[in-house]
């Protein structure tokens, strides 16, 4: 399904996002199985933010919408147990990608990207705090609520319109997306991939545990 302008742009004025009305409207999939794990390392519009080291031996790569509440359980629940375990130790590098289901998540996106520019960390500790704060700003005035959270990091209101008007970057989400959506047949979140096999849904640690111990044995 792809939303159109005039859906768009009405969406838009209902969440309190109107500056971004001029913005391309994001692509949306269908169902279907991976390709490869050189499908899923392949870079597209922008640079991967990851944590861990480039040559571990285990890559785990998540596909995340900012206003998607199982993402956020995940994040809160799970993913700190495996960033223990596994990425501060040098085991795992984790990649994630942004896949933004509505036009919030996308200006979530954007704006996690504004503030930690090339900054993995930084940009993993936005990512945090917008999970975290995820019913603030997704179930309330959505605009006020991003700017405030951009002040907090450092930008200036201004930097902050300027980010959510970013017609570049807007695009570059939308293509990496439409690639992650024709390539990869991601068409829900989260969805993992772990050395390019496929884990759709929230995953408890215990089943990620069980599909890495054994690659890093191997």
């Amino acid at each position: 399904m792809i939303i159109t302008r005039r859906a768009f742009t009405t969406m838009l004025s209902l969440t309190g996002l109107a500056a971004l009305a001029g913005l391309s409207p994001l692509q949306f999939i269908s169902e279907s199985m991976a390709q490869s794990a050189a499908d899923v390392a392949k870079p597209v519009s922008l640079p991967d933010m990851a944590l861990g080291p480039n040559d571990a031996a285990v890559t785990i790569t998540e596909y995340a919408s900012m206003t998607c509440p199982h993402c956020a359980a995940f994040n809160e629940q799970v993913f700190p147990k495996i960033k223990k375990e596994y990425i501060d130790t040098g085991k795992v590098r984790y990649i994630f990608r942004e896949f933004p289901l509505d036009i919030k998540a996308a200006a979530g996106s954007m704006l996690s990207r504004c503030i930690a520019k090339d900054d993995a960390p930084k940009y993993f500790a936005v990512t945090d705090m917008l999970f975290r704060q995820q019913n603030d700003w997704v179930v309330k005035n959505t605009t006020e609520t991003l700017t405030r959270i951009g002040k907090q990091a450092g930008l200036t209101q201004q930097q902050v319109e300027a980010c959510l008007k970013d017609q570049a970057l807007l695009d570059k989400i939308a293509a990496d997306q439409k690639y992650a959506s024709d390539v990869l047949k991601v068409d829900s979140t989260p969805t993992f991939f772990i050395n390019g096999e496929k884990i759709k849904g929230e995953t408890s640690f215990e089943e990620f545990a069980k599909k890495i111990n054994p690659l890093l044995k191997s």
